[in-house]
């Protein structure tokens, strides 16, 4: 299978957005996708772009992506998060999960990290068992706290 993994390109973002939904719907949240196509563009690709986006393309076609932004750990100091890596489910097993995740790996070793992390769905074994054979660790000691745009709201008024 000939793939070519790059830096995503503004023209990119449709496709990018497909996939985002199409993980969505995997993640049994298929309404829950509220960016658009112009926020992808603007974040990305503005004079301030707030991510950086890897594709995975077969004839043009986008079929995986990493989307990857900066952090900073108070323990480890600059590091990276990986917001989501999605290949289209045709092409899962394929090989592309690996390719991207090393291009993640190698643009963190770059900036010069000390630490890239990211979440996964505990019921998502394939996922997990991924990860773990590429020698990350899965902490499930760990839960993901979240205030959405309404729980902002509600923090706040009751300030």
């Amino acid at each position: 299978m000939n793939y070519n993994i790059r830096d995503a390109r503004e023209a990119d973002m449709s496709q990018v957005l497909d996939l985002i939904k199409e993980l969505a719907a995997f993640e049994k949240d298929p309404d829950a996708v509220e960016v658009q196509i112009e926020d992808l563009v603007q974040d990305g690709f503005g004079k301030n772009s707030r991510f950086h986006c890897f594709v995975a393309e077969i004839d043009e076609e986008i079929v995986g992506m990493a989307l990857i932004y900066p952090r900073y750990s108070t323990w480890k100091g600059i590091a990276l998060h990986l917001e989501d890596l999605i290949v289209s489910e045709k092409m899962r097993g394929s090989g592309l999960g690996t390719a991207l995740l090393n291009e993640v790996v190698k643009y963190g070793k770059e900036l010069g990290v000390k630490r890239i992390c990211w979440e996964v769905l505990d019921w998502n074994e394939p996922a997990i068992r991924f990860y773990e054979s590429k020698g990350a660790r899965v902490m499930r000691d760990w839960d993901v706290v979240q205030l959405d745009e309404n729980g902002i709201q509600n923090y706040l008024a009751n300030l």
